[in-house]
């Protein structure tokens, strides 16, 4: 029998694993989605956030860069509901043709009224219920598009899930020791409605779903005067909005400063909500340590 020389029969022998080695090239619109992603994929994604870390979703204007990037792309995760309006220009600019994940499906939505409209609230991930959903539809999505590391999908996907099941039931018990005349707060825009249905708490904001929106003299007057009435002492600005308007209400309202919250962007890394856990639970902490 022929015998490989040495140096041919090692590089086959490395080549073999390697040549198993898959990383799934991943591209999600904005961090909270991306890090669900990291944390589902681990070592065998690469992702790529298009937002960055405390830049606003609503008002994104994508670059040359971001096209590049998906047009490289393997997969592309999206949250939907509305929220990514500038996704499908950029895809088509792009050239991608693959698979646009929506990380958001299968989600009990909730609509609501804004300017004689009815809109899809799109800021399903702030339930932690909702989360897991987000967070089962990522590791489905991984599994399909590189099967022969599906196991680690489930395995990694599986105990992240369980973490975030705990986490929503930890927030529901943490809000259900707090009375429910107490469970009100003032925000930048309206993106707690599914964090509020979820944990009880009720949430005022001048704005509507998105922070492109704009408030009338009108609806200032009129949050002003909820304000008084229900006795809503404390407001919060976020970390990716301009808090202007919603300090001018809470000084006439009467209310003070609960702190930063971070609805749909996280912070830089190494700041207090660098990933999706940790702005949950610095936004659940937050808002209780101000209600106490």
């Amino acid at each position: 029998m022929k015998k490989l020389p040495v140096v041919l029969a090692l590089s086959a022998l490395v080549a073999a694993p390697l040549a198993m080695a898959k990383t799934v090239e991943a591209v999600a619109s904005f961090t909270v989605l991306a890090d669900i992603v990291k944390n589902v994929g681990g070592e065998h994604v690469s992702v790529k956030s298009l937002v960055g870390p405390n830049g606003d979703p609503h008002s994104f204007e994508p670059t040359p860069k971001d096209s590049q990037a998906l047009a490289h792309a393997d997969l592309v995760f999206v949250s939907g509901l509305g929220m990514e309006g500038w996704m499908d220009r950029l895809i088509t600019a792009s050239g991608y043709k693959g698979q646009t994940v929506i990380a958001s499906s299968g989600i009990n939505t909730r609509k609501m009224e804004e300017d004689g409209q009815t809109i899809t609230d799109p800021h399903a991930w702030n339930s932690m219920q909702n989360g897991v959903t987000y967070a089962t539809n990522v590791m489905n999505a991984l599994i399909a598009a590189d099967p022969q590391d599906a196991e680690y999908f489930r395995q990694r996907g599986g105990d992240y899930i369980e973490q975030l099941k705990q986490l929503d039931s930890w927030a529901q018990k943490s809000f259900s020791a707090i009375p429910q005349d107490k469970r009100k707060v003032l925000t930048s825009h309206d993106a707690f409605g599914y964090f509020g249905q979820r944990y009880g708490v009720k949430f005022l904001s001048p704005v509507g779903f998105s922070t492109e929106s704009e408030a009338s003299a009108s609806d200032v007057a009129a949050l002003i005067t909820q304000l008084k009435s229900e006795k809503i002492h404390v407001y919060f600005i976020e970390n990716q909005t301009d808090p202007r308007l919603v300090k001018q209400i809470a000084t006439s309202g009467g209310a003070t400063s609960g702190g930063e919250l971070y609805p749909e962007a996280l912070s830089a890394r190494g700041g207090s909500a660098d990933s999706y856990i940790a702005a949950f639970k610095h936004n659940v902490n937050t808002m209780i340590n101000s209600m106490k």
